[in-house]
């Protein structure tokens, strides 16, 4: 080809030289966009990551030494510490099933709708660099810590069932229903509500924190245990009364302060979402302790301190699968509602049908977890002050919210009465009668929760 001058030749020619520089860098310029792409794909805040280790220790705060402490005084002077011990060992050994197959079963990457398979057991293929995503397209958060902060609500949930059958069950047998209950149970309603292949969370169920995973499920449980254990000895006939308030109170305080991480952390950021479920937190949890100490002074002529704290944690209950959808005000209500309702489940209910739910796991988290459930399809709608869209369809969310409750009772129900009749085919559920007379801290750990000297 030739040009009509040498001016115009050399501006081509340093042209294609350009041009042919450029094609030969485009392999590394793609290499080089592609890597880009890739880091913008995912983002780490260290805000996010250091929230949800922060969050994670608050919920084993909850257990150890929180509820602890809170069944502990519930209970009578020569069984406070087998209840320390229960919860202590449950703790130990949920995180030991959780790593060696909890947190596969539950978020195992499988596609069926009722458990996440065996990718992951014993974390297989979990290191320090994988990731896990969090409700905002592309921020992540170290798997590592998702895994701890998962684990520590595995841990709370059948800690939360010993409190129905406190004071007359063998030691051995909460340490083989517990492994076996959280397998068979926890584990895939875990993976039906909050994994993105569950059955509940693609029917577009609402449980941002537990209502259903944990409340529900442990309540259930605990109603069943109560029934096939039966009654403590001296039922109805002596004075079964709490041996400590003051631990109680303190117990209760600390589950109220680790259930921010509970709920807040349940947003998986640190972020306005977190920051929603955080006052929720306290605004429902102030309106049930008012309401019930306000109902229990109508009711009974004084408000107790026991009432108090009952009214604390059935408010909690109901705020947690709310908290990230609700207003502050409905949060309010809710909690007022919750403690209505398990108000009358535990003065009227227990006592018109007889079960000996020692430590009011059924009436509280049970009954309290049904109610936030269902008042999460009513609360989370825009003109109540929730999150929901435009398009929110209150009794539409409602009939979701009902199909995951009856799921949630049908499959915690039946399977966790098949495993009590395991339970006690291996081991025997009951104490010797004499055992249970002289009282379980000396009979099943050869120790005693106080001492005293003349």
């Amino acid at each position: 080809m030739r040009f009509p001058n040498n001016a115009f030749a050399r501006c081509a020619s340093g042209a294609g030289a350009l041009a042919l520089a450029a094609f030969a860098a485009l392999p590394a310029l793609a290499q080089e966009a592609a890597e880009e792409a890739a880091e913008a794909a995912t983002v780490m805040d260290k805000g996010d990551v250091a929230w949800m280790m922060t969050a994670s220790l608050l919920v084993l705060f909850m257990t150890m030494p929180g509820l602890a402490l809170f069944y502990g005084g519930l209970v009578r002077t020569k069984n406070a510490l087998s209840v320390l011990m229960q919860c202590t060992m449950i703790a130990a050994v949920v995180m030991v099933v959780w790593v060696l197959w909890g947190y596969s079963f539950a978020f195992g990457g499988g596609t069926s709708p009722f458990w996440g398979g065996f990718g992951k057991l014993f974390l297989a293929g979990v290191t320090a660099d994988s990731e896990a995503a969090t409700f905002t397209d592309g921020v992540v958060i170290p798997e590592y810590v998702f895994i701890v902060f998962q684990m520590t609500f595995a841990v709370i949930t059948p800690a939360l069932i010993v409190g129905a059958f406190a004071e007359r069950i063998k030691f051995s047998a909460v340490m083989l229903f517990t492994i076996l209950w959280v397998t068979f149970v926890y584990f895939p309603i875990a993976h039906m509500v909050w994994d993105g292949s569950g059955y509940l969370f693609n029917l577009g169920a609402l449980d941002f924190a537990g209502g259903t995973v944990v409340h529900i499920n442990a309540g259930i449980a605990a109603l069943v245990g109560c029934i096939l254990v039966g009654r403590r000895n001296g039922y109805g006939k002596e004075i079964l009364a709490p041996h400590s308030m003051t631990l109680t109170m303190v117990g209760g305080s600390i589950l109220w302060v680790g259930w921010f991480g509970f709920n807040a952390g349940s947003n998986l950021e640190a972020n306005g979402g977190a920051a929603l479920a955080m006052i929720n937190t306290f605004t429902a949890t102030a309106g049930a302790i008012v309401g019930w100490s306000v109902i229990e002074a109508l009711h009974r002529g004084k408000a107790s301190m026991l009432g108090a704290v009952s009214g604390l944690v059935a408010g909690l209950v109901a705020v947690t699968p709310a908290c990230g959808t609700v207003g502050p005000v409905g949060a309010i209500v809710l909690g007022a509602i919750a403690s209505a309702v398990c108000y009358f489940f535990v003065a009227v209910v227990k006592n018109k049908f007889g079960y000996d739910d020692s430590l009011d796991v059924f009436g509280i988290h049970g009954i309290g977890g049904i109610v936030g459930a269902l008042g999460t399809g009513i609360f989370t709608a825009p003109w109540l002050g929730g999150t929901g869209g435009e398009d929110f369809s209150i009794a539409s969310q409602v009939w979701v919210q009902f199909v995951a409750v009856l799921v949630t009772v049908l499959w915690c129900g039946i399977i966790s009465a098949i495993l009590y009749k395991v339970v006690d085919a291996i081991v025997g559920l009951r104490p010797t009668p004499e055992a249970e007379t002289q009282g379980l801290d000396l009979t099943s750990h050869g120790e005693a929760a106080y001492h005293y000297t003349t």
